[in-house]
């Protein structure tokens, strides 16, 4: 695999060309929307397929794997344009594999709303070892808030991947409730109603993971926090339920701060089967411009909770988004989030040059909008997300998991497919 910048007077032809590949191929890894129009600074993902099958009469999918020897979700990674769907045609040409090397294993969690559109699910499920529907809540007597899930739990449970039960203290107006996680940590009563809840729909559901996602928790409830989550990962464990907790982004562990102080990270790596570090929102929506993930502020976090917690224990966590501001920044404006490739397209839209950051290892670019007003915008590609990618792999992380999985990214799934074997389990 290869991750081709575009350079001024880059055509597909001339890209596709210089490395010796069809034309149609690059539109299908990178599912380009528009073809004939590239961008200074974006990127195309390069692949090489070593093998291939042309579909012949009474072919299926699952005769294709089983007489190469591999599985129906390697071939539906391998062939975006199939969308997912195991549906084939006599004369389509199918790649069996890549000319690649994979460096390693990893999980791959990704988070989603009942809202995904069924398309997207459907496209993305091959390259995820878990799937978890955001998000159930609680009321202050510990009585679970249900959430539309089916659908999501259906979807994954047919496509060979795990469902987790996402559980958090957000409230109505979407924000993170201390009070709440206050209540469910430190009232017993409440505690062992909602435990017993969420054993009753981990069972009914058919959920085979519980996600744990209590933020801004006080910093007098750390201890009773790691308690909780070794509670529940007790009541769990005969069910063969894995416990994950996120964590906030810390990087030392006395770190001062409302997001900080509840999470211990030694006391709650101990107490989950696995954890997720949070590892985004630097650039944010009401903040000042800059990456969402820059990849040393990420390392950070990470070099810290491995003198905490082993590293087959932590997911670390991958943005699926970018942000828009508009400049001059001031503070209280608010960033409007974008897709990866929606930053592309605003780019092109608007004659911009993409660049990238060496030290964030993240793109960017400035745009002047049609009422004359500048704007810069942070975004995640192929390049940024090979480094996120690589640190877990040198890192010898369990896994990434994916905030969140609401909008397309073409490219992120072909670098992971590329480079990593994706675990069927958590």
């Amino acid at each position: 695999m290869d991750i081709h910048v575009v350079k001024p007077g880059d055509t597909l032809y001339s890209v596709a060309l210089q490395y010796g590949v069809p034309m149609s191929q690059l539109i299908n890894d990178n599912q380009l929307s528009n073809p004939s129009r590239l961008v200074v600074g974006q990127t195309l993902v390069i692949q090489y397929p070593l093998l291939t099958h042309m579909v012949r009469p009474g072919d299926t999918l699952y005769s294709i794997a089983a007489s190469h020897g591999t599985t129906v979700r390697q071939l539906l990674r391998n062939n975006p344009i199939l969308g997912g769907d195991s549906r084939i045609t006599p004369g389509q040409l199918l790649t069996i594999s890549f000319r690649q090397e994979k460096l390693g294993t990893l999980s791959v969690n990704g988070y989603a709303e009942p809202s995904i559109a069924p398309s997207l699910l459907r496209r993305t499920l091959p390259y995820l070892s878990g799937l978890t529907p955001f998000t159930y809540g609680f009321t202050p007597k510990g009585a679970l808030i249900p959430l539309e899930d089916a659908g999501l739990i259906d979807a994954a449970l047919q496509a060979g991947v795990q469902p987790v039960l996402h559980l958090s203290t957000l409230t109505r107006d979407g924000t993170f409730s201390n009070e709440l996680s206050h209540i469910a940590l430190t009232d017993m009563a409440v505690q062992t109603r909602l435990i017993a809840e969420l054993l009753r729909t981990v069972e009914q559901r058919g959920y085979t993971g519980v996600d744990i996602d209590f933020e801004f928790v006080y910093g007098e409830d750390a201890r009773a926090y790691a308690k909780f989550i070794a509670r529940l990962r007790s009541d769990l464990a005969p069910m063969g339920i894995p416990v994950i907790v996120a964590l906030a982004p810390k990087v030392f562990a006395q770190q001062q701060g409302d997001l900080y102080e509840g999470h211990d990270y030694a006391a709650l790596g101990q107490a989950a089967d696995f954890v997720l570090l949070m590892t985004y929102e630097w650039g944010y929506t009401y903040g000042p411009p800059m990456a969402v993930a820059p990849i040393r502020n990420v390392r950070q976090v990470v070099d810290y909770a491995l003198t905490e917690i082993e590293p087959e224990k932590i997911y670390l966590g991958i943005p699926n988004y970018g942000y828009d501001w508009t400049l001059p920044f001031r503070q209280g404006s608010r960033a409007r989030s974008i897709s990866n490739p929606e930053a592309v397209s605003i780019a092109a839209d608007h004659y911009a040059a993409i660049r990238f950051d060496e030290a964030a290892q993240s793109p960017w670019f400035r745009y002047v909008d049609d009422s004359g007003q500048e704007h810069e915008v942070w975004f995640e590609d192929a390049r940024s997300i090979r480094a996120k990618l690589d640190l877990a792999r040198t890192y010898g992380l369990r896994g990434v998991g994916y905030w969140n999985l609401m909008r397309p990214f073409p490219q992120n799934w072909a670098v992971l497919n590329a480079l990593y074997r994706i675990r069927e389990e958590l």
